[in-house]
């Protein structure tokens, strides 16, 4: 298999790809939503902040030659299955189909013990990370199918393989993440979508500063540095990889 952390590739690696990204108005999703554009990709912007997605459109557009992409605002927290359909119907018009889905907006919810955890944020961490990815997958997998080489990304964690004390909940999504993944990829093993998890590892982002307020945020890694996985997964020469877990760095 390539080297998929060192991956290089070309400036139209992207191009004719219908890619969405959920969570792309910050960190890892939007600094890969800029990339892929320039690199040709139609993206897809997906969010629940306005404000946050028009920037990145607005980033975007000052990109030469890059497809002019669009927003797609939803709060994964609150959204019924009305608004999963009416997000896929819309896609369906618009595009016919896709190439691309990266599942990329979670929360990390508490850093408490299992004792201690508070329920109603376990739902609620558990609701966004796992089930919205869920849902949103599901509507998602009809314009999938419609593509001749898709690709489905989930994100794991590193706290998704073992499980770690004060985790709780997000890393309890992430191992669910992980099997979602699995049953998936194995589900599609006979068709053209591959479907892959990737553990991004320490970033420098606010999630992680969150996680971590007292590290040293300029030994992390930018999101910018980690994409080439991600750039492997959603292009061409990572086609017949599927079921896989992968590291960014």
């Amino acid at each position: 298999m390539t080297d998929h952390q060192d991956y290089t590739y070309p400036g139209e690696l992207l191009k004719d790809r219908i890619i969405l990204i959920t969570g792309a108005s910050d960190g890892i999703g939007r600094a890969l939503a800029v990339h892929a554009a320039g690199h040709g990709a139609q993206v897809i912007l997906h969010g629940r902040n306005v404000s946050k997605l028009e920037k990145v459109y607005d980033q975007i557009e000052a990109l030469r030659g890059a497809p002019r992409p669009s927003i797609a605002v939803m709060d994964l927290a609150v959204a019924g299955s009305d608004a999963y359909t009416s997000l896929a119907d819309s896609l369906s018009a618009e595009f016919g189909r896709l190439d691309g889905l990266v599942n990329n907006a979670s929360i990390l919810g508490e850093r408490y013990s299992i004792e201690q955890y508070d329920a109603a944020m376990w739902q609620q961490v558990m609701h966004i990370n796992v089930t919205a990815a869920f849902a949103i997958t599901q509507v998602c997998l009809p314009l999938l199918h419609q593509s001749a080489d898709a690709s489905i990304i989930f994100t794991s964690s590193g706290v998704g393989r073992v499980g770690k004390p004060f985790w709780g909940a997000y890393a309890v999504s992430k191992f669910a993440t992980e099997g979602l993944s699995q049953v998936l990829a194995s589900e599609q093993e006979h068709g053209a979508i591959r479907v892959n998890c990737i553990n991004p590892g320490a970033v420098r982002t606010e999630m992680r500063r969150a996680a971590y307020p007292a590290e040293d945020r300029d030994v992390l890694k930018t999101a910018e540095e980690i994409l080439p996985t991600y750039m492997y997964l959603l292009g061409p020469d990572s086609q017949g990889v599927t079921g896989q877990s992968l590291d960014a760095q």
